[in-house]
């Protein structure tokens, strides 16, 4: 059976990834369950080559398909801060819910109109025979004013999106799976993957 392995340590992340992919024909494993370790640094000016250097840095560990993400929170207002940056933002070690809290005051007194933001994905895959390909996807809502919701992870809580009335982390992770950057990301990469 070809396998799928995927640059992360992130669970949530691995949970989602098998979720979507699943129907593949192969095993999906995260790093850790194939005994993999490689922390590259991730120094791209691009979510496609920060993806890229993650899936090259483990596939020269292995002959699987390995396949790696990069995303982060675009916000208008700020500059699209945090950006490619965003696992980064105020320090790789600090909780999301400083994150968000320093982004929701960074906003204050900003009009919803104002407050557009979007999640942008980039997945990379590095195939054994050295060909690679990559895939990005968004999903646009606004920055809420408080957190809200125990699903999801990282921004999750403070992104509201419209067409739910909610915010990423009080979606299912069905309807999650449907409409995240991340989702939309992995499904068109599994397109790509069919013809491999």
């Amino acid at each position: 059976m070809k396998r799928i392995i995927f640059a992360t340590g992130n669970a949530g992340k691995v949970r989602e990834i098998k979720a979507i992919l699943g129907d593949l024909g192969m095993e999906i494993l995260s790093m850790k369950e194939a005994g993999i370790k490689v922390e590259p640094e991730e120094n791209g000016a691009t979510y496609e080559e920060n993806a890229l250097i993650k899936a090259r840095a483990v596939a020269a560990l292995c002959d699987d398909i390995v396949m790696a993400d990069d995303s982060g929170l675009e916000i208008d207002y700020l500059n699209k801060e945090p950006g490619v940056y965003s696992a980064r933002y105020m320090g790789e070690d600090t909780p999301y819910s400083i994150k968000n809290a320093n982004l929701i005051e960074r906003l204050n007194g900003v009009p919803d109109e104002q407050r557009t933001a979007r999640f942008v994905c980039a997945i990379a895959a590095v195939l054994p025979d050295g060909r690679e390909l990559t895939t990005r996807a968004t999903i646009e809502g606004r920055i809420d004013y408080e957190e809200k919701g125990e699903g999801g992870f990282g921004y999750d809580p403070i992104f509201y999106v419209p067409e739910f009335g909610k915010t990423t982390a009080e979606l299912t992770a069905e309807e999650k799976n449907q409409v995240s950057h991340r989702g939309k990301a992995l499904q068109l990469m599994k397109e790509e993957l069919k013809n491999v």
